[in-house]
C-alpha cells in the first residue's frame, strides 16, 4: 500500500494484486475484459463521497466534451486528495483532449508514481508522446502497458505500427 493513500482509495486496495495476476494470465477475452473493468472500478473508488461526486462530475463532463468543466472537477479532486492516482489520470486525459500535452505528461507521471501498474496512464502517456511526434518513448509506454495488461489489442496494434514504421518517416 502506498504511504499516504487513504484507506479504501483505489490504488491502495490489496485485492488489486490478484486482479493484476488474473489479467496477465487470462486466456479468455471476455474474462480479461471483466477483470479489467474491476480494476478500473477499484481505481475509481474513494472513501470520501465528495471526491466520488467530483470524479463522477468530471467523467461526465469529459465524456460530454466539456473539458473546462472536467478540468475544474478533477482539479478539485486532486486538491482534496493529491495521493489519489485516478484524479491525476483523469485530469491528464482532460489536458490531452485540450491539447496541453505538457500538463498531461506531468499529471500522468503523478498517476504512475502513485500507481505504477496504471496501464491506462501508460497508454495515454504513449499517446502524448505520439502527439509530440516522439515514437520511441511512445513505444516504450505502450510496451509497458501491454506488460501489465496484455489484452489491449488496440495498443498492441499501435505498437506494431510504430515498429513497422521506417526510421525517419512520420506516422
Amino acid at each position: 500500500m502506498t504511504v499516504g493513500v487513504p484507506a479504501g482509495a483505489g490504488q491502495g486496495n490489496l485485492r488489486l494484486d490478484g486482479l493484476f495476476q488474473a489479467l496477465r494470465s487470462a486466456t479468455d477475452a471476455a474474462y480479461a475484459e471483466s477483470v479489467e473493468e474491476h480494476i478500473w472500478d477499484f481505481w475509481l473508488e474513494h472513501p470520501d463521497p465528495a471526491m466520488v461526486r467530483d470524479m463522477r462530475a468530471g467523467v461526465l463532463s469529459l465524456n460530454g466534451d466539456d473539458y473546462r468543466s472536467a478540468l475544474r472537477a478533477f482539479d478539485s479532486a486532486i486538491a482534496r486528495d493529491p495521493s489519489y492516482a485516478e484524479g491525476w489520470n483523469k485530469r491528464a486525459a482532460t489536458h490531452y483532449m485540450l491539447g496541453d500535452y505538457t500538463a498531461a505528461m506531468i499529471d500522468l507521471r503523478h498517476a504512475l508514481l502513485l500507481e505504477p501498474r496504471h496501464f491506462g496512464a501508460l497508454v495515454e502517456l504513449g499517446l502524448v508522446y505520439l502527439a509530440l511526434g516522439d515514437e520511441k518513448p511512445a513505444l516504450r509506454a505502450f510496451d509497458a502497458a501491454l506488460a501489465i495488461n496484455p489484452h489491449l489489442d488496440h495498443v498492441r496494434a499501435q505498437a506494431e505500427a510504430i515498429r513497422r514504421q521506417p526510421a525517419g518517416i512520420a506516422l
